[in-house]
């Protein structure tokens, strides 16, 4: 909304709100994401009745309806298949696997499925993971068949906790990938790549869960291997069929270089973009903003020094009742905010059944190292006060 306040724009927000409560609830445009004919409905309805140059998802779960909107109002927009390869990771596996862009060998499960005989047939170690679900939740790592079982079972718990038919669901079982991981930033112009920042997840992540937390930008990798992941990342694209808009991949290195573990047709996630900007002054909202209105964009480079960021992370599921040492954390050379956006008095979910954050912590120095090591310190001057939760019946 800043963003576009820069540029003059007005901008209408749709918004995910169930039909039931559209009545009473005081928003422009509601949509209910859970029944997707209607909101489409919905939307290009009010986008024919007030036309808009341009419709820009916002997350995962708005980029298929924004793409359909888009599509039937005759705007800028992503091919459908695309859209739904890069939203379905079946799906983006199977397209990775056809164009030859390195990813990890795989095979579709349904939920119903025997999880003992399963684990009878695959490779170790392995990761399970499900379909469609964002942050790392359900994302689990499996050492041996029984660890396996204990991961299967675990993940059909969270998925029929969330709506998903057991007859009908199917989840990945694919090789663990050793190696460090990275996140590729950028943006997509008829098919041509600009990178606009890519980030080094200085933290292993080796399981059993993959809770991400720190990002820093500019990448301490050698320039050759920077290069063979922006490569990687272009042929991932264009194997999904994404040609527009904003692109956020995650991929792991090693020593036989960049594997492709997810793309996304959505920019960066939560709060983690105000970290970024680009020319003299563009934050990455508003270079999104004139790629989807057709404006100039007088620069795709990022500018300043090095800068990174923390999601920090849900140390154990239960009641946050406080947060203390934010003004300590503040006073760390070289941070510039730290944000608790985890309401409290409220339950919180450690992995893998959350895929949320306590909040962010952002810093900015003059090279990588530091940055690091600023998010690490003020991380350690915060105390979380967080209870078991009870259940009373």
């Amino acid at each position: 909304m800043t963003a576009a306040r820069s540029l003059d724009v007005e901008i209408v927000r749709g918004i995910d709100i169930p039909d039931g409560l559209r009545e009473t609830w005081d928003v422009p445009l509601a949509l209910d994401f859970t029944n997707s004919e209607t909101a489409l409905r919905h939307l290009v309805d009010y986008c024919r009745a007030q036309p808009v140059d341009a419709i820009v998802a916002l997350d995962d779960n708005a980029t298929l309806l924004a793409t359909r909107a888009a599509a039937a109002l005759g705007l800028p927009h992503n091919p459908l298949e695309a859209a739904e390869a890069a939203r379905d990771k079946g799906l983006m596996r199977e397209r990775f696997a056809a164009y030859g862009v390195p990813s990890p060998v795989f095979q579709r499960v349904s939920l119903a499925s025997d999880p003992q005989e399963i684990a009878g047939q695959v490779r170790y170690p392995c990761v399970v993971k499900p379909l469609r679900l964002n942050g790392s939740k359900g994302v689990i790592r499996a050492d041996d068949p029984l660890t396996f079982v204990a991961a299967f079972t675990r993940l059909r718990r969270i998925l029929v906790g969330d709506g998903y038919p057991l007859d009908r669901t199917e989840i990945l079982v694919e090789d663990y990938l050793p190696g460090g991981e990275v996140a590729l930033e950028g943006l997509l112009t008829d098919g041509q790549l600009h990178v606009l920042a890519l980030f080094d997840k200085p933290d292993p992540l080796e399981g059993p869960f993959f809770e991400e937390t720190i990002y820093v930008t500019p990448s301490r990798l050698p320039a050759d291997v920077q290069d063979e992941i922006a490569d990687c990342a272009a042929r991932a694209a264009a194997a999904l069929g994404l040609r527009e808009g904003p692109l956020h991949a995650e991929l792991r290195v090693n020593e036989r270089g960049p594997w492709m573990l997810e793309i996304a047709g959505r920019s960066i996630g939560g709060l983690c973009s105000s970290v970024l900007e680009f020319g003299t002054g563009m934050c990455l909202e508003e270079l999104i903003l004139r790629h989807a209105l057709g404006f100039a964009i007088p620069s795709f480079d990022r500018a300043g020094a090095a800068a990174g960021v923390m999601m920090i992370p849900i140390p154990k599921t239960g009641m946050l009742r406080e947060v203390s040492g934010i003004e300590e954390a503040q006073e760390v050379p070289h941070i510039e905010g730290v944000e608790i956006t985890a309401r409290l008095r409220a339950p919180i979910l450690a992995l893998p059944e959350g895929n949320s954050y306590l909040g962010f912590i952002f810093a900015r120095a003059e090279d990588p190292a530091t940055v690091e090591a600023a998010l690490r310190a003020a991380h350690a001057r915060l105390r979380f006060d967080i209870r078991p939760l009870l259940a009373m019946v």
